[in-house]
């Protein structure tokens, strides 16, 4: 087994194989990146091997050659001519030529039915018709199964066709089966452990799946075999990703010097320049895809595809449509234009995209989930107010309206003067009760973690009610994405991902007290262990995170680089930053431009700023990794103080002494489980209020989803006859969670006693909107609220649909004869 092995990483089962069978040699070389060698071995192989020297031209981009390889292999009628056919197929569907490739390939399906006995087709033979059949999934349903069960088949038939599970996996991930396609890619990996194309496979599922460590898994793939052309390829879309632009072409160039052929990597090439401006290279992509594709669907694809990585939404719809109309059948073409159509209000045009993506590829969840997600949508209602436009569900749409679209007016306006810009209009808000709705709405597939989301005059976000109560507010929310419209707008769509991000975090700050992000225990350890990534690293740790907070973090940092940019050069420069992106500087000349620093200054100068602002809790809190169980002073200090905190009175004042020091430790710490809560439950326990509700501050300053602070600090200040404190904390709590008909009342109750009507009859109104228990007493706490704002038409109006719902109501009855007294005795002889 050992001489095998060497020979041969793919040989499991045969051990003379290799010796044997030049074919095999010459594909173990190329599997190794060796080509020129594979090549001379399979030339060397005369007749037997033209199949394998077939595949090793077409890894070196020699597609003439190898076509005329394979078409000796058929000629010859070779064992494993069918593998021959297959790839002829394959030429003509990437060359666009659609019915080339479906005649070849039914003529593939016909001759593998037709066989006499079925229990003597080859490995080979399944493996081609399963190329086949995966030649012959657009537009029907089957063909994906029937391809699945022929590679099946050929594994079955032989165990070392490693190639038949690298496919399963491949079109399992191309039909968005994440866990089926790990599976295929690690039987392949048990038999052969550096097996290049299935680690590939690896890292394609880690990237699809958000994970960061699908660099490292692709970099193996590369240290297999260094030539691997998609390996290649993926690194540079994931620097594309990542807005490093002169990386991506780095590898795209590498893939090119491999393998001239490559329609991805011409692709990714001219993605590339066409986001930098590079109209050169631009030119130059676009030529030898169309060499490549006559007509380049593929091509303008991959555009419309980066465009919308790099949020350039409507950018992305022109080329998809180009890219549709060079094939009218290309379900990935129709499926980013149906997507980015809706992504920018554009419902009935995207859902006729999709349609006809889906009837095309009905395995596509991506497509499927969206069609059903408009399906949901029709039930929804739509709420039109000035320059906004807020959908939700039916039953949540007054409520939720009732205060998002004041609170978003405020933040147009204040955005519009920040930002020297107006975004389109209306804005339209979209509000989805469950979070996988949301998700679909998003990207398309389940599980997005994201609260909400900005594609420039459209917005989307959970609705409250899909979150447990204090998991995150909601009007900080709509703040942060539509801070996204202006940034975005602003910029044309240039600016990078990690500035928008930090620009929209530091707009939820401005917005009101203790909104937005704050440095929590996790950061803090993160920064003091240099766990953190520098600025010119950003966007992959909100693309790739190495950790679960990473993302968090990432958000929260790039906020702080907003503010310290605004303490370098004052207010001015983040809008100027945004014009540098507009007019298409990259960050480095952005960096250069507007703050006179270098990328590596920048970095510098970030650094040493953080470790100032975070001095003292730096020195409190013990370096982890970023993500393990955290030590410190501060930990100590607050631990031995809980234990105090129930004890005897001496024991509290001990408490409340080690609960101050840990304060001046962790001044700014947002926690609701930190020293200010203990303080002030310790104060209100011997019923000094006062220090109560300073410390409370503490917290609902800085911590937007503080439920239960905000509430105690209703109830102290309302009780020290601080109606106004009161309000303002019962109006934070709504940002928290809307439902709790009791907060509404109180906070009506508060504002009528001032004497403001207008917070009054919104919060009976609110009441109402939460669909209480006592409906009837919602209804009539509303007719009094209107009387009392001298509308008495419409408490009539209120008081005559109440009458009418329970005729006997008394206070209702009495409360009518009184309005109509009131005006009789004020109307006129």
């Amino acid at each position: 087994m050992k001489r095998a092995l060497l020979c041969c990483t793919l040989c499991v089962a045969v051990d003379t194989a290799c010796a044997q069978d030049p074919r095999v040699e010459a594909r173990r070389l190329a599997d190794v990146g060796q080509y020129e060698d594979a090549e001379r071995v399979a030339r060397a192989g005369g007749p037997t091997s033209v199949v394998a020297l077939g595949d090793v031209l077409t890894a070196r981009g020699k597609l003439l050659a190898a076509d005329s390889a394979y078409t000796r292999a058929i000629i010859a009628r070779t064992p494993d001519h069918a593998l021959a056919e297959a790839a002829l197929a394959e030429f003509a569907d990437a060359r666009g030529d659609h019915a080339e490739a479906s005649r070849r390939a039914r003529e593939i399906v016909y001759a593998y039915d037709a066989a006499a006995d079925s229990r003597t087709r080859s490995s080979d033979q399944h493996s081609a018709v399963g190329r086949a059949y995966v030649v012959l999934m657009s537009g029907d349903a089957q063909a994906a199964r029937r391809a699945l069960a022929a590679f099946d088949a050929a594994a079955a038939a032989d165990s070392t066709n490693l190639d038949a599970l690298r496919r399963a996996g491949d079109l399992f991930l191309e039909k968005y089966n994440a866990p089926d396609a790990r599976t295929s890619y690690e039987i392949v990996l048990r038999r052969a452990p550096n097996d290049a194309r299935a680690l590939l496979g690896i890292a394609r599922i880690e990237d699809f799946e958000g994970k960061g460590t699908a660099l490292a898994t692709v970099r193996r793939s590369l240290a297999s075999n260094p030539a691997l052309t998609d390996a290649l390829v993926l690194v540079a879309r994931m620097q594309l990703d990542a807005e490093m632009y002169d990386s991506a072409t780095v590898f795209a160039r590498r893939a090119l010097a491999i393998d001239s052929s490559s329609m991805p990597a011409w692709s990714l090439l001219g993605a590339t320049a066409w986001l930098t401006g590079d109209s050169t290279t631009f030119r130059q992509s676009r030529a030898a895809a169309t060499r490549l594709q006559p007509r380049p669907s593929d091509f303008y694809t991959e555009l419309a595809e980066a465009a919308v990585r790099q949020r350039r939404y409507a950018d992305a719809i022109g080329l998809a449509q180009q890219a549709v109309t060079f094939d009218s059948s290309s379900v990935r073409a129709l499926g980013v234009l149906g997507t980015n159509q809706l992504r920018v209000g554009l419902m009935s045009e995207g859902k006729q995209a999709l349609d006809r993506a889906f009837a095309l590829d009905p395995f596509n969840l991506w497509h499927k989930n969206t069609l059903d997600l408009l399906d949901k949508l029709r039930g929804f209602r739509t709420i039109d107010q000035g320059v906004f436009r807020v959908v939700a569900p039916a039953e949540e749409a007054d409520l939720l309206s009732m205060y998002i679209i004041p609170l978003l007016q405020q933040a147009f306006d204040s955005l519009a003067i920040r930002y020297s810009y107006t975004p389109p209009t209306p804005v339209r808000l979209e509000f989805y009760r469950q979070h996988a709705d949301f998700s679909v709405r998003s990207v398309g597939l389940t599980g997005l973690g994201a609260l909400g989301v900005s594609f420039g005059s459209l917005l989307a976000m959970d609705t409250p009610s899909a979150r447990d109560r204090g998991a995150f507010n909601w009007g900080s929310t709509a703040w942060h994405e539509l801070t996204h419209a202006f940034t975005l707008g602003a910029s044309e769509h240039r600016v990078p991902r990690w500035l928008s991000e930090g620009m929209s975090v530091l707009e939820e700050r401005r917005a009101k007290r203790g909104w937005g992000a704050e440095a929590t225990l996790p950061y803090i350890s993160a920064l003091g262990s240099n766990s953190l990534r520098p600025m010119s690293q950003l966007n992959d740790g909100l693309l790739r995170p190495r950790f679960p907070e990473e993302t968090m973090f990432s958000y929260y940092q790039a906020s702080l680089f907003c503010e310290m940019v605004e303490e370098l050069k004052g207010a001015k420069a983040l809008p100027a930053m945004l014009i540098a992106y507009r007019d298409g500087l990259e960050t480095a000349a952005v960096f250069q431009k507007v703050l006179g620093l270098n990328s590596a200054q920048v970095d510098q100068r970030f650094e040493a700023w953080m470790r100032v602002r975070f001095a003292a809790p730096l020195r409190a809190v013990t370096p982890g990794d970023g993500h393990s169980p955290i030590g410190g002073t501060f930990i100590t200090t607050m631990r031995a103080a809980i234990v105090l905190v129930e004890g005897t009175a001496a024991q509290r004042d001990s408490a409340r002494v080690l609960l101050e020091q840990a304060r001046v430790m962790f001044p700014t710490y947002p926690g609701a489980d930190g020293p200010n809560w203990y303080l002030a439950t310790l104060a209100k326990d011997r019923g000094d209020t006062a220090a109560a509700i300073a410390s409370l501050a503490q917290i609902t300053s800085r911590n937007e989803t503080a439920w239960e602070a905000n509430l105690l600090e209703a109830d102290l200040r309302e009780h020290r006859g601080d109606d106004v404190g009161a309000m303002a904390a019962l109006n934070r709590l709504i940002w928290i969670f809307p439902y709790d008909d009791t907060v509404h009342a109180r906070l009506a109750t508060l504002a009528a006693k001032r004497a403001d009507f207008v917070v009054a009859v919104r919060e009976r109104r609110a009441v109402i909107a939460v669909h209480p228990v006592d409906l009837m007493e919602a209804r009539y706490q509303l007719a009094k609220a209107l009387a009392a704002a001298g509308d008495a038409a419409g408490a009539r109006r209120e008081l005559l649909h109440l009458l009418e719902l329970a005729p006997s109501f008394e206070k209702a009855q009495s409360l009518l004869l009184e309005l109509r007294g009131k005006g009789s005795a004020g109307a006129k002889p």
